[in-house]
């Protein structure tokens, strides 16, 4: 939770500025590696698997943005306002705490989705130039001058055969808008996929982080009938269905009533310990809907990549698996873990600590 002072101080503003700094920084290193001509990895003219045709883009690069981006802020924004900090901890807090809560955790949700779209849009950007990888639909776009093959050819033995069964290069292209025949040969990683999978699996953790949808969890240390009343140390429960354990009442309620027993003739029997399965219980199944929908999304965005002839199968995949470990290095690098962190953002970093490198086991808080 960010500190209840009324002004941060400076240094650790100036810290979250460059933090902002960086991410947008890397994206515009993302953006201009684009406008970079690629690697044009050698190709056969007679290779089914880039034969295919060029087709007009169901999921534009805007529309992309929309989706993944824009619309998880929108989201992010909306949860913030409606249901941070929750019924139980407004309660205890003054409107201007309230506010300040509010914007802390709009703060780390949405610093968290920026840094997963741009470091996966930087990873793509730069992948797809290095390896310069052909589409499926590079030939259409190259469209090769089939006349005069031989001046082209850089390697192969099936001249015998036929003048096509060889490699050419890119220089073979008569295609005169540079950027269609670059972009020919930016196939690997997908690049709407990643953007997707960054965008879209972090509004699902963030989603699941702040409505607490998970699966259910014991505690990592064992727990006895002693050991599950809540400990003062314990963050606050923030929303709805954070619930605040009521384990500690109920077994302060058992201790008294059984204390009052024991004055009278009945004598009560032994209180039994919790039960480990009455530690968790399963959330509800529709909670799945909002947990899910934007990884569907997702999923579609990449189903039409493959659909439309833009990426092979395996370009897919690397692409789905950079979105997916940026998303979640972004949430849990501003973000507790799922399984304890009841929907909180990291805390501030100390004054002493904003801009220094942590050794050893010392983390960027003050300690005691």
């Amino acid at each position: 939770m960010a500190p209840r002072s009324s002004r941060p101080p400076i240094l650790v503003v100036l810290s979250y500025v460059l933090d902002w700094l960086c991410i947008v920084g890397i994206a515009a290193a993302g953006g201009g590696i684009n406008f970079l001509t690629p690697n044009m990895r050698p190709f056969s003219l007679l290779d089914l698997t880039i034969s295919l045709p060029l087709v007009t883009e169901s999921i534009s690069t805007s529309t992309l943005v929309l989706v993944s981006l824009v619309a998880p802020a929108i989201i992010i924004l909306l949860v913030v306002l409606i249901f941070v900090p929750g019924r139980n901890v407004s309660r205890k807090f003054s409107r201007s705490e309230i506010i300040r809560i509010k914007l802390w955790e709009l703060h780390g949700g949405i610093i968290g989705l920026a840094l997963a779209v741009a470091t996966a849009f930087f990873i793509t950007q730069g992948s797809k130039n290095l390896f310069g990888k052909p589409r499926p639909d590079l030939l259409d776009r190259c469209q090769p001058d089939l006349a005069n093959i031989a001046a082209h050819v850089v390697g192969g033995y099936g001249q015998d055969i036929s003048a096509r069964w060889t490699l050419v290069s890119a220089s073979i292209c008569t295609q005169r808008d540079a950027s269609i025949l670059n972009d020919g040969f930016r196939s690997f990683p997908s690049g709407h996929s990643s953007f997707s999978w960054s965008g879209l699996l972090y509004l699902t953790l963030f989603l699941c982080s702040k409505f607490n949808i998970a699966l259910p969890y014991l505690p990592i240390q064992p727990q006895g009938h002693d050991s599950v009343q809540a400990r003062p140390s314990d963050p606050i429960p923030l929303l709805p269905l954070h619930a605040r354990d009521e384990t500690e009442d109920s077994v302060k309620r058992s201790d008294e009533s059984a204390a009052h027993l024991r004055g009278s003739s009945q004598v009560p029997e032994p209180r039994h310990p919790v039960s480990i399965r009455e530690l968790a219980a399963s959330p509800p199944v529709y909670l799945i809907i909002p947990a899910f929908l934007p990884v569907a999304v997702a999923f579609y965005i990449c189903s039409t990549r493959f659909a439309q002839f833009y990426h092979h199968g395996f370009d897919i995949i690397s692409g789905s698996l950079i979105g997916i470990v940026t998303a979640w290095i972004s949430f849990r690098w501003y973000h507790l873990p799922l399984s304890r962190g009841q929907g909180w953002a990291w805390g501030s970093r100390s004054r002493s600590r904003a801009f220094g490198i942590s050794v050893g086991t010392e983390g960027y808080v003050e300690r005691d």
